[in-house]
């Protein structure tokens, strides 16, 4: 069973997340970590647990959530992994940086694709690969079936839904992966956002405002 360990980094407070199992294989997902004090919080936590980082995975690549892909890649010798139509979302995301005040170093180098379907392998630990388009055009979700959970991204919140009006953004679409993608999973399933606390599908589907009358 993988654990999941939450850090909150950044002035945007985006939800960066460690999973990894009991012989210490490890994937990073969505490496917000923006000041020196972040990221050797990110690497003192792996030191600790004698964690091996062997996946960075990206659901999208909005500012906040690549501050620190380019160092996280380059500490560790991985490849960010997204989806292809992340592709302009990442390269944009330094210019958003500095329109925001928040300049940093994006990252440049290889990458590899993954697409609706792809699984992944950590150990003997799998996750599985959903396309939810909508928050950002090539948003990807990570879902361990065997112990419940859903590294959703930006998609879906506890009480709300991703912002659509970033470029790239359709609220339509968003609805509607949210409708096909997610709430065909169980409603115990646990929802691991990339913003506030964790939720579950069967809690979003019963009270989230924006999903009443949808699935």
């Amino acid at each position: 069973m993988m654990r999941v360990k939450k850090f909150t980094f950044s002035p945007i407070a985006e939800n960066t997340y460690v999973l990894y199992t009991p012989n210490g294989d490890a994937a990073i997902i969505d490496p917000g970590c923006y000041t020196l004090q972040e990221l050797q919080q990110l690497a003192q936590f792996i030191t600790d647990n004698s964690l091996k980082p062997l996946l960075l995975l990206q659901t999208h690549c909005h500012l906040d959530h690549v501050f620190g892909t380019k160092w996280v890649a380059e500490t560790y010798g991985l490849l960010p992994q997204m989806h292809r139509n992340e592709e302009q979302v990442l390269q944009f995301a330094p210019a958003s940086g500095q329109m925001w005040g928040m300049p940093f170093d994006g990252y440049t180098g290889k990458k590899i694709w993954l697409n609706e379907g792809d699984t992944l392998t950590l150990g003997t630990e799998t996750l599985d690969v959903i396309f939810a388009p909508g928050h950002s055009p090539g948003h990807i979700c990570f879902y361990n079936a065997a112990d419940g959970y859903l590294m959703g991204g930006d998609v879906l919140f506890a009480g709300s839904i991703g912002r659509t009006d970033l470029p790239g953004g359709n609220f339509d679409v968003l609805i509607e992966s949210i409708s096909t993608q997610l709430l065909s999973l169980p409603d115990k399933t646990i929802v691991y956002s990339g913003h506030g606390p964790a939720t579950t599908i069967g809690e979003e589907r019963a009270t989230n405002p924006f999903l009443q009358g949808v699935g």
